[in-house]
C-alpha cells in the first residue's frame, strides 16, 4: 500500500478500519502524537492499561517483541504496541559490536508475523527522520535506513509523513478551531497567528486557548493578538548569541533591544537566550568529542537541526570554559528575577555586559 496522509488514516479510523502495522513520522510532531493517539483509541478504547504495551525504540528487545506480537488480548478487542523512536541507523543505545542493518533485519523478520489481533505503531517523535521530494509522485522520499521500515509499514499496512503545514492551511485550522471554542478570527489575523508562532502548531494551540478564553464569544482581533502573543522570533536569539561570540557589543545590544521591545514576555525572551547558550554549550562539548551534528541532534532530541548548525556554527569562536561561565551568568540572572522585584530590562542589559567581559 502506497504513503498515505493524516486525513486518510483519520476518515479509516472513523470507519472501524484498522491495520496491523502503521509508521507515523514528520516535523509536526504534535501531529504525529495526535494521530497515535487516534489509532491506539480505536484499538484498545478505554483499556490501554491492560492492552497496550510501551517500548522505547533504542532499547528494544526484539525476542520480546515477537512474544508481545503474539499475546492474546485482554479486555479488549486488539493488543496493540507503541514503538517510539525506533532508529534504524542507530537501532541500540549502545552499538559496539553490533551491525544496525542484521538488527534491523531481525525486527522485519518479527513483523512478518503480525496476527490479525495485533497493532503494532512506530512512531517518530525524537528525531528528525530525513526526507528528499520525489517530484515524479510529488511525495517525500526517506534518504536514510529508516525508508525500509516505511516501505514496509507502507506495503503492508499505513505509512504516513506529518509534515509541518503551509500558513493558509494552519489559517484555515486556527480559523476552525477557535469557531468550535465559540470566538471568532479573520484567516488573515490567523495567518498573522501562524507567522508569529513561526508555524509551530504546539505554540499555536496554547496561544488559541489563551486567546479564546480572553476573547470569549467576540472576534479575536489584530490589537488583542499583538498585546497577548508572544511574537517568537529564534533569529534574533541566534543573533545575540552570535554577536556575544564575536564580542560584538553593538550588534549585541541591537539583539537585546529587539528582543525587549516585548514587554510583557521578557521572562521568556531570558529562557530563550539561555537555551541558546545551552545549545551552543552542547555542541562545543560534542566538538570537542569527536561528535557531529546528528549525534547531538539524536542524543538530545532536538526537532530541528538547523538548531544544532547554528550553534555549532556559533560555539565553535567560544571555549568551552567561557561557554560555562555564559551558562552560570544567565542561571544567576534567572535566580536574581525570580528572587524579588527588579528592571527587567537594566538586569538583562548586564547580564549581556558580563557575558561581553568572558574571555576565551
Amino acid at each position: 500500500m502506497p504513503q498515505t496522509d493524516p486525513k486518510t488514516i483519520k476518515a479509516q479510523l472513523k470507519k472501524g478500519e484498522l491495520k496491523n502495522i502503521y509508521y507515523i513520522f514528520g516535523k509536526n510532531v504534535p501531529e504525529v502524537e495526535k494521530l497515535t493517539k487516534q489509532i491506539i483509541k480505536a484499538a484498545v478504547g478505554d483499556n490501554e492499561d491492560f492492552a497496550l504495551n510501551k517500548l522505547e525504540g533504542r532499547y528494544l528487545d526484539i525476542s520480546e517483541l515477537y512474544d508481545m506480537i503474539q499475546m492474546v488480548p485482554m479486555m479488549s478487542e486488539y493488543n496493540c504496541i507503541l514503538i517510539n523512536d525506533y532508529n534504524c541507523e542507530k537501532p541500540r543505545e549502545v552499538m559496539a559490536g553490533i551491525r544496525a542493518e542484521d538488527v534491523n533485519k531481525k525486527l522485519l523478520d518479527a513483523l512478518k508475523d503480525i496476527p490479525p489481533q495485533t497493532v503494532v505503531i512506530f512512531n517518530v517523535t525524537g528525531f528528525e527522520v530525513p526526507v528528499k521530494n520525489d517530484f515524479k509522485t510529488g511525495r517525500s522520499v526517506i534518504k536514510d535506513k529508516n525508508k525500509k521500515l516505511f516501505d514496509y509499514a507502507a506495503k503492508v499496512g499505513e505509512a504516513v509523513e506529518c509534515p509541518i503545514k503551509s500558513e493558509n492551511e494552519l489559517a484555515k485550522d486556527i480559523a476552525a478551531s477557535v469557531s468550535a471554542r465559540g470566538s471568532l478570527i479573520s484567516l488573515d489575523n490567523a495567518r498573522e497567528l501562524a507567522d508569529m508562532c513561526q508555524s509551530d502548531t504546539l505554540t499555536i494551540r496554547n496561544e488559541i486557548d489563551k486567546l479564546c478564553a480572553y476573547a470569549g464569544k467576540n472576534e479575536i482581533t489584530s490589537d488583542i493578538l499583538h498585546n497577548l502573543v508572544h511574537r517568537q522570533s529564534d533569529a534574533t536569539f541566534y543573533k545575540l548569541a552570535d554577536a556575544v561570540a564575536a564580542f560584538n557589543k553593538r550588534a549585541a545590544f541591537d539583539a537585546l533591544d529587539e528582543l525587549m521591545q516585548d514587554r510583557d514576555n521578557r521572562g521568556a525572551v531570558l529562557g530563550n537566550i539561555t537555551a541558546s547558550f545551552i545549545d551552543m554549550y552542547r555542541a562545543a562539548c560534542a566538538r570537542q568529542k569527536g561528535r557531529q551534528i546528528a549525534d547531538v541532534k539524536a542524543d538530545f532530541g532536538y526537532v530541528w537541526e538547523f538548531k544544532v548548525k547554528n550553534a555549532f556554527r556559533d560555539s565553535s569562536r567560544m571555549s568551552i570554559r567561557r561557554l560555562r561561565q555564559c551558562v552560570e551568568i544567565l542561571r544567576d540572572t534567572n535566580m536574581m528575577l525570580n528572587s524579588g522585584s527588579c528592571d527587567e530590562k537594566i538586569v538583562l542589559e548586564q547580564t549581556v555586559t558580563k557575558m561581553l567581559m568572558t574571555k576565551n
